[in-house]
C-alpha cells in the first residue's frame, strides 16, 4: 500500500504493479494523496476504515470481481467511483454503471484523461458545479442540495454521486425537456460514444429510488426522441 499526504485522498484499486506505481506517482504530483491496494477485499477494508474523495477501481482483480467491489462500496457509501476496465465487452461498463459507478475509463488510457475525469467527479462531489441552496420540494419528494440528500415520505433514497447530481439537474429545470447531451453537460459527465446509454442507466436507478412504480414513472418522464422531463406537479 502506497500513501502520500494531500488535502484530497483517493483510493486506487489496481493489481498491475507497474500501472499502479505510475498512477500513484502521477496523481501524487497532481496534489492528491493516494492509497493503493491490489485486491478487492483490501479495497473494501480501506474504504470502511477511512474516508476517500473518490475511488479508482479496476474491474479485473485477483480475488473478487471489481463489479462486486463496486456493489459493496455503493451499498454503504456514495463516494464517486471511476472504473478502469481492459475488457472489451460493453456489458461490463453497463453493469458497472447500473451498480452505481459514476464513470469509466477503458485501458489503455492517458493518465491526463484519468486526472481530468477524477477532477470532474471531485468538483461535483464538492458541489462546485451545483449551487448549494434551500431544499427543493415536489410533493412527497424532497431534495436537499447542501446535504446531498433525497427523501421520499421522509425516508432516505440511496443514490450515487452522479445519480444525485442528475436528479438535482432535472429538478432545477422542472417542466423542461432535457436532452441527454444537456444533462451530461449540466452534471459535468464526459460525453461517451453514441451507443453508450449512461444517462438512461442512471435514470433507471433514479426511478427505482424515487418512483412509486418505476414502470409507470410520474416524476421523471421520458419524452420519446427528446430526452427527459422532471414533473413540476407531484403528489
Amino acid at each position: 500500500m502506497n500513501q502520500s499526504a494531500s488535502r484530497e485522498r483517493l483510493l486506487l484499486v489496481e493489481d498491475d504493479p507497474a500501472l499502479a506505481a505510475m498512477l500513484v506517482e502521477y496523481l501524487g504530483q497532481a496534489g492528491y494523496g493516494v492509497v493503493q491496494v491490489g485486491h478487492g477485499q483490501a479495497a473494501l477494508a480501506e474504504a470502511a476504515a477511512q474516508a476517500f474523495g473518490a475511488v479508482v477501481l479496476d474491474l479485473g482483480l485477483p480475488d473478487i470481481d471489481g463489479l462486486d467491489v463496486c456493489r459493496q462500496l455503493r451499498a454503504r457509501s456514495d463516494v464517486p467511483v471511476l472504473m478502469l476496465t481492459a475488457r472489451g465487452d460493453a456489458m461490463d461498463r453497463v453493469l458497472g454503471l447500473e451498480l452505481g459507478a459514476d464513470d469509466y475509463l477503458a485501458k489503455p488510457f492517458l493518465p491526463r484523461e484519468l486526472l481530468a475525469r477524477l477532477r470532474a467527479l471531485l468538483r461535483r462531489r464538492r458541489g462546485e458545479l451545483l449551487p448549494q441552496d434551500q431544499p427543493l420540494r415536489f410533493g412527497r419528494l424532497e431534495i436537499a442540495p447542501a446535504e446531498r440528500a433525497v427523501t421520499l415520505d421522509g425516508r432516505a433514497c440511496e443514490l450515487s454521486a452522479s445519480q444525485f447530481d442528475l436528479l438535482l439537474a432535472l429538478a432545477r429545470h422542472a417542466g423542461r425537456v432535457m436532452s441527454r447531451e444537456a444533462l451530461m453537460d449540466l452534471i459535468g459527465l464526459d460525453r461517451l460514444d453514441a451507443s453508450d446509454r449512461s444517462i438512461d442507466l442512471h435514470i433507471t436507478k433514479l426511478r427505482a429510488a424515487i418512483e412509486d412504480d418505476p414502470r409507470q414513472a410520474r416524476r421523471i418522464i421520458t419524452v420519446r426522441g427528446a430526452g427527459y422531463v422532471f414533473a413540476k406537479a407531484q403528489d
